[in-house]
This record gives structure tokens, sequence and C-alpha cells, in this order.
């Protein structure tokens, strides 16, 4: 029986994730499977992917074939490269304990290159949400710039007001004891 390493489509409309499994490679997509791996969800940031790392290892050593996507996902968690480093472990390249102390660099490599993307992309975010902060602090300033020009004009308006009112005034206190 031909075994493949695939995705199993789960979710529903504009939301899909996916279940990394075991399947038979005659059966359909959502099918039949022979074991489930862990699950890969593309609509997290960064994807997120939960894997059973001995099982797919073991799945692999015997000579399942994963799907491109299924690759890159295996590769990204290192499963390839533990295969690989087994392989020479097994010609007598190197030991074990050599292969898994590269492994482990490799691992915290990677992991270090993870939290870089993720710390930027953390620094991008505060930086928008800074020049936000300044564009809505220029534009409440424009504002009340805006405010206290009518203010000013609304003020002036009412001191000529003001001052035409006791200019009558004092022309009808004037008028009126010449009238007497």
């Amino acid at each position: 029986m031909a075994t493949k390493i695939r995705l199993a489509r789960h979710g529903h409309k504009d939301y899909a994730y996916y279940h990394i499994v075991v399947a038979d490679s005659r059966a359909p997509r959502d099918g039949k499977i022979i074991e489930r791996l862990g699950s890969y969800n593309p609509n997290t940031n960064p994807a997120t992917i939960q894997l059973n790392f001995e099982r797919a290892l073991y799945w692999v050593g015997v000579g399942a074939q994963p799907t491109d996507t299924a690759r890159h996902l295996l590769s990204v968690e290192g499963v390839l490269l533990m295969k690989h480093l087994q392989g020479g472990v097994a010609k007598g390249a190197f030991s074990a304990e050599e292969a898994q102390k590269r492994f482990d660099a490799w691992k915290t490599q990677q992991q270090a290159k993870a939290d870089k993307v993720c710390k930027s992309e953390a620094d991008k975010k505060v930086a928008a949400q800074k020049a936000a902060f300044a564009q809505e602090v220029e534009a409440n300033k424009a504002k009340a710039a805006e405010v206290l020009k009518k203010r000013q004009a609304a003020d002036e308006a009412l001191a000529a007001a003001a001052q035409e009112a006791a200019k009558e005034a004092a022309e009808a206190t004037e008028e009126a004891p010449a009238a007497e």
C-alpha cells in the first residue's frame, strides 16, 4: 500500500485549517486516514503547526511520501533534517549524540529566526500605532486652531455688538436731556 503524508481540509468557508494525516494514496482527500499526525492553521500570524514529531519521523522513515505542502511543513518542523541525520548515523559518519547536537543547534537557529520575525512584526505594529497617534494629534491641533479662530471671530462680533449697543445707549442718553 502506498502511503502519503498529506493535508485533510477542515473548517468552514474562508477559514480553512488542516489536519496533517497519513493516508492511502488512493483514498479521497478527507476520506479514510491511517493516522493523524498533527494540524496546520494558516489563519494565524504566524501560521500554527502542531506535529507529533516522533510519529512523523517514523512514517517518513518507513517510506510514506509527503505531498509538496506536507514536505514543507515537515521541513519547517525539522522532521526531514532528523531523517537525514539518522541516515548519517546509520552509515557511521557521526554518532547519535553528534546528530542530536546538530539538530538542537538547527532548532535554536530556527527559533531565533522566528523570534526575530515576530519582533519585527511587533515593532512595525507599534510604529504604525505611534504614527497614527501623531497624525491624530496633528488633526486635533488643526481642529483646535479652527475652533479658536471661530471663537475669536464670535468674540469680536460680540464685542462690536456691545460697543454698538453702548454707542446707541450713549447717543440715546445725550438726546434725552436735549429733548427736555
